[in-house]
């Protein structure tokens, strides 16, 4: 016999009971509230770095219009000097105070709240999970005065947001804890698990760093042009302005290839830790920060012509989503190099020179000399492309990390049944295969297609420590 209404087998639960009862809690009860997140200001050295914000902008203009900047300085006397100096410091001093004071973040179960701006105010509310990289930034003076940057990657936002001054602990702490919370750990114990342990995988010796820069063609050819450029300037023109104005950006420029270079890539290390790869490098300003593996899209391998020649060095290059990182090894050995690719890429092995497949010879006719740079290589895991004859670059795309594929053919390579197969990564990047033969070209487009929509369902997700 049945009772109506119900089925064989089943039975009868009463159903839960509703309200206050339900949790335990005395009728007329109000639920317990969240705790109000705590609101923390920046470290008290914040205010004298933002005080140069009004002494930037009136250099800003003096470097904008030099002539009228120096007739202005000639008409001052030595009291209208002090005079300024007098109202400008204590503005300046004020106005730093004052965006210091009006700064907050806090740190709730879901998000990083950043409140800022003196006139207008902004409100940042950051989801935990969408934040996909942490930078700790330590420039000379901040590391004189024992404070840090705090650097945010997050999805989908076009520049990182910052913490302006930190404490080293605190940003330390502070980093551990958005990468906890980031990676599914309670906001109660988020501040026990700390930063997870790394393993150095690769360091660059100086030495090795200064001898690659000076095989660098970039830096010889700047440095040329600063030594040469000015006094040609200087004998057609003889005007001290357009000499300072064209040398002192060709010299920064050759500072920046050489010099500057050296010293931002500085005690290069890379380790392995949960959380990704973490990049330590710089002489003055030291730089720490970390690549989510599961959000690269492209790894760039770079061979210069002297490093092929003398010395078997690579340079290894990134274009992850949504970050500006783009470099992993400023220079190594290739098997050392290859070993860290397959860090940032697992399962992906690095195609020999001898397996990429060079265009047709008639490619020639569209590209003289150049059209042998070129190679292909696709293989179960990757779409590889190279380009470049003196200064090559090794492309690996994932299939997974593959959005778009196309084709296109202009006039000249219709003519000789040329196409190029242009792959685009989730990084707003494109790699191309250039100069294929135009049959290959459509079963390439075709096939690879199919491998990127399979490659997908495999993929390993994008989450931290997954």
């Amino acid at each position: 016999m049945t009772t109506p209404g119900v089925e064989d087998g089943a039975c009868d639960i009463p159903p839960a009971p509703a309200g206050p009862a339900a949790v335990g809690m005395a009728p007329g009860a109000r639920p317990p509230s969240k705790p109000t997140p705590t609101e923390r200001r920046l470290h008290p050295v914040t205010p004298f770095r933002r005080a140069w914000a009004p002494v930037a902008v009136i250099a800003g203009w003096a470097v904008h219009d030099p002539d009228q900047a120096q007739e202005q300085l000639t008409r001052l006397t030595t009291t209208t000097l002090l005079i300024a100096l007098a109202v400008l410091v204590p503005a300046a001093s004020l106005y730093g105070f004052l965006t210091w004071w009006f700064t907050h973040f806090s740190v709730t179960e879901s998000e990083l709240r950043i409140r800022t701006g003196l006139l207008f105010r902004r409100a940042a509310h950051i989801r935990l999970e969408r934040i996909q990289a942490i930078d700790v930034s330590r420039p000379l003076l901040a590391r004189i005065a024992g404070v840090a940057k705090l650097r945010l990657d997050v999805v989908g936002a076009e520049k990182k947001d910052e913490l302006a001054f930190l404490g080293e602990e605190e940003a330390r702490a502070l980093r551990a804890e958005l990468l906890a919370r980031a990676a599914g750990f309670a906001p109660e114990t988020a501040h026990e698990v700390g930063e997870a342990p790394a393993r150095e995988l690769l360091r660059v010796p100086p030495r090795e760093l200064a001898i690659a820069l000076a095989l660098t063609g970039a830096t010889w050819g700047a440095l040329v042009a600063a030594l040469v450029v000015p006094p040609v300037l200087w004998l057609a023109t003889h005007s001290v302005w357009t000499v300072l104005a064209t040398g002192l950006p060709l010299l920064g420029a050759a500072g920046a290839s050489s010099a500057g270079r050296f010293v931002g890539e500085y005690d290069w290390t890379v380790g392995e830790s949960p959380d990704g790869l973490r990049i330590d490098h710089g002489l003055l300003d030291r730089t720490h920060e970390t690549v989510p593996p599961g959000r690269v899209q492209t790894v760039r391998i770079v061979r210069p012509l002297l490093w092929r020649r003398r010395r078997g060095w690579v340079r290894v290059e990134l274009d992850v989503a949504g970050s500006a990182n783009s470099v992993l090894v400023p220079v190594a050995p290739r098997e050392a190099a290859e070993a860290v690719v397959a860090r940032v890429l697992p399962g992906v092995s690095v195609p020999s020179e001898a397996s990429l497949s060079r265009p047709p010879r008639r490619a020639g006719r569209c590209v003289p000399v150049w059209w042998r740079g070129q190679g292909i290589a696709v293989t179960d895991t990757v779409f590889a492309t190279r380009h470049g004859l003196l200064r090559r670059s090794l492309a690996l795309v994932p299939h997974a990390k593959v959005q778009s594929v196309r084709l296109t053919q202009g006039p000249w390579q219709r003519l000789w049944g040329l196409a190029d197969v242009h792959v685009d990564t989730g990084a707003d990047k494109t790699v191309t295969a250039r100069l294929r033969d135009a049959q290959e070209a459509a079963e390439l487009l075709r096939a690879q297609a199919e491998r990127s929509r399979t490659g997908r369902l495999d993929a390993r997700p994008d989450r931290w420590m997954a």
